[in-house]
Order: structure tokens, then C-alpha cells, then sequence
């Protein structure tokens, strides 16, 4: 039976604060566990105020009896280059973002936080040997920040592959250099969180763009998925109630083949702004209907 969870990325801008967003994910769309996104708490806020925020929404949560597995940046942790930043003081700001979010994550009494890598700089994407001293750096980076979330009292990290070859890891390959780059040398497990619709990308990956190829070469460090309709041309994270390339049926039949059991699906759909609150709502307990039919 797949096991679904809920980024709480539709909600952003929308239903905020921790009682009022308990009771749309439990009484409204019946979920039991969720992925906390960073869009509705900036790990850059003052550490009381951020903490003491972020702490209204896991009591609430608790409280309702929803399950928080990992907090995780959204979009507007996406926008910025990271641990793969062309500069030392960019790539510095990166590190910060994580062992904030990491400070914010162990005042919720979370235990696995995680984010993308980041991405390289248009020109050093074309420069193997800067992508090479980055990328050590960055390996660097995850190694110390993996001391400083152990002792907060997590017990995972999550790395995002994405859909750009700009970024790493973006290609199954990827994915696997850098979970054996990190295996053993780091205090707490950093695992892979895949994205449904950033593995299925034929104008990147060709005929290796499908999820039985990243189960075969990265599969034994997936912790867990994202889940999104997508078209397979762009980056969409349209819900299930569109059609695409991604169905119910489709996931339910990988999770029964591959045996899966201790992973989560997080549904994460991202809607335009401009969409009404009514219709977003409406939007999620349909494609929640739509999944559950095939659990």
C-alpha cells in the first residue's frame, strides 16, 4: 500500500499558521503526515521568532495528529545557487541557509531536513574543472553540516536531484557519485529525496528518463519521493487531476513492483498565485481521491 504524504507547498500564501493548516490537512484532505516546506517559514528569520513560529506549526500539527517526516526548502530556497555558487561568499550563505534550517528543523522536533545542492553559474557549468573544485567543496560543506545536525538531534539530510544540467545532481549517475562521495564520511545518513517529474525529463535524460532507472542505480539511497503530474517538457508540478506523463495507477504500480515500504510519496503541487484559495482546495481533494483509488 503506497504510503502518501503532503508538501505543504499548495498552501503557501494561503492557509498559514499552525492550527489553521492542521485542520485543512487532517479534516479536509485527511493526511496524517506531511513534509514541512521553507516557504511557509524562512530559516533567515531572527532564530526566536523563527522558531517560535515554526514551533506553532508542529504543536499544531502534533496536536491534530499529523506526523512531520522532514522539513524541506521550497521555492524561494530554489532561487538561490547554493553550496554550487560561483563565489565563496555565495557558496558560505548556502551553508548557512542549511545549518539555519537545520537549527529551525530541531526546534520543531523534526528529524530529517533537507534541500537541493544547488546549481553552478552559467559559465562555471562549462567548466569541468571549477564544477570539480565546487563540487568538492560543496562535499565538504555537507560533511561539517552533517556534525551539526546530529548534534541538534536529527538523523537524516535529504539531497533533491534536479532537472538542469546546470545543477547537481541532476542525472541518476549523478545522484549515485555523490550518495558514495558521502557514504561513511558523514555523521548522520544523507539520503535522496527524487522528484517524480525531475527524473522523467526526456529532453535531459533521454531513455533513461523514467523511475525504473533511477530505482536501479540509486534506489538503495532513496528515502523518499516527491509526486507531481508533469508533461515531461518543463518542470510543472501539476496535480493529478491534469493529464501527463505521471498517473496514479503508474506510481501504484512502481511501489508494488519495486516492494517499496518505508518511503512516502509527498504529493507537492505548486499552484499559481493568482489561483483562488476555493479552487486550490477543491483541486487537492480530488487528486487526493484520485491517488487514494489506487493505494
Amino acid at each position: 500500500m503506497m504510503k502518501l504524504g503532503l508538501n505543504l507547498s499548495f498552501a503557501i500564501k494561503r492557509w498559514i499558521g499552525g492550527e489553521n493548516m492542521a485542520r485543512i490537512i487532517s479534516e479536509e484532505l485527511g493526511y496524517d503526515r506531511v513534509q514541512f516546506t521553507w516557504d511557509l517559514v524562512d530559516p533567515s528569520w531572527p532564530a526566536d521568532t523563527r522558531d517560535r513560529i515554526a514551533g506553532d506549526y508542529a504543536q499544531s500539527f502534533r496536536k491534530a495528529g499529523i506526523a512531520i517526516e522532514s522539513s524541506f526548502g521550497g521555492l524561494a530556497s530554489y532561487t538561490y545557487n547554493h553550496f554550487l555558487a560561483p563565489t565563496r561568499d555565495l557558496r558560505d550563505l548556502g551553508k548557512l541557509h542549511l545549518r539555519n534550517a537545520i537549527d529551525m528543523t530541531a526546534a520543531m522536533e523534526v528529524k530529517a531536513a533537507g534541500m537541493p545542492l544547488g546549481s553552478y553559474s552559467a559559465a562555471d557549468a562549462l567548466d569541468r574543472q571549477r564544477r570539480e573544485e565546487i563540487y568538492r567543496e560543496a562535499l565538504e560543506a555537507i560533511v561539517e553540516l552533517s556534525r551539526h545536525a546530529k548534534s541538534r538531534g536529527l538523523e537524516t539530510l535529504l539531497i533533491e536531484p534536479v532537472p538542469l544540467s546546470t545543477e547537481f545532481p541532476s542525472s541518476a549517475e549523478d545522484a549515485l557519485r555523490l550518495m558514495r562521495d558521502l557514504d561513511g564520511a558523514t555523521d548522520i545518513p544523507v539520503r535522496l529525496l527524487v522528484d517524480w517529474g525531475h527524473a522523467m525529463f526526456p529532453a535531459l535524460f533521454g531513455d533513461d528518463a523514467n523511475m525504473d532507472h533511477w530505482q536501479k542505480t540509486c534506489g538503495e539511497f532513496i528515502h523518499s519521493y516527491h509526486i507531481q503530474q508533469t508533461d515531461g517538457l518543463l518542470d510543472r508540478h501539476w496535480n493529478f487531476t491534469r493529464k501527463g506523463i505521471v498517473t496514479p495507477e503508474l506510481l501504484a504500480e512502481f511501489w508494488n513492483r519495486h516492494g517499496l515500504t518505508d518511503q512516502t510519496y509527498f504529493l507537492e503541487i505548486i499552484y499559481p498565485f493568482e489561483q483562488p484559495d476555493d479552487e486550490v482546495l477543491s483541486d487537492m481533494k480530488n487528486a487526493t481521491r484520485l491517488l487514494r483509488a489506487v493505494q
